[in-house]
């Protein structure tokens, strides 16, 4: 490869991984062209599957300010660089090698952090972001119903209540108006003999 050649691969590698929200290392030996081809169509369009010389990709890590890769490459490497949601990359690449087992996960970057083996498969096995949101709106669609129905019986339960002092009030009603006795009427008292003391 001629040094422009060179130059240009690790400038394009390294805008990969400056503008790639993740990147999974991996070791494709033995894998055919026609499968390669296939884990790219796995992976969906947000990411670049990309086969390069060790060296340049190295050169071109450290140039992106990636550290914590540089054992990971060796032997025939190439780079999944995703642009998209990493859940979703790392869940191809992961159950690609569960039915091609020549192809290896190494390890990966992630938010400035360098992935072993088991971590990037932790990420295969996180739900991606759009079944979270998709479970949170459900969620939050169960407390609005919840809201919506209690709101609806506020009503009804006011008119209950009310109905209920009502009652209670008509109840107490009778025992408070009944009428006074005869002797305590006003006309009698007037005429009720007065008693003097004796003097």
């Amino acid at each position: 490869m001629a040094k422009a050649d060179k130059v240009a691969t690790v400038a394009e590698i390294t805008e990969k991984f400056r503008s790639s929200s993740a990147a999974v290392i991996t070791e494709y030996r033995g894998l055919t062209m026609s499968q390669l081809t296939e884990l790219r169509r796995a992976m969906g369009a947000d990411t670049t599957y990309a086969v390069a010389k060790n060296t340049l990709v190295k050169r071109a890590a450290a140039d992106a300010g990636v550290a914590g890769l540089d054992d990971l490459f060796t032997g025939p490497t190439a780079v999944a660089f995703i642009s998209g949601e990493p859940v979703d990359a790392a869940k191809a690449l992961r159950d690609f090698a569960r039915t091609h087992p020549l192809l290896v996960i190494k390890g990966g970057y992630l938010e400035g952090k360098a992935l072993d083996p088991s971590e990037v498969t932790k990420l295969a096995d996180l739900e991606s972001r759009e079944v979270l949101l998709a479970k949170m709106a459900g969620a939050m669609l169960g407390t609005l119903t919840k809201a919506a129905v209690m709101f609806n019986q506020l009503p009804s339960q006011v008119a209950r209540l009310a109905a209920a002092l009502q009652e209670q009030r008509a109840s107490d009603a009778p025992a408070a108006e009944a009428p006074a006795d005869a002797a305590d009427s006003p006309a009698e008292a007037a005429e009720a003999p007065v008693e003097t003391a004796a003097v």
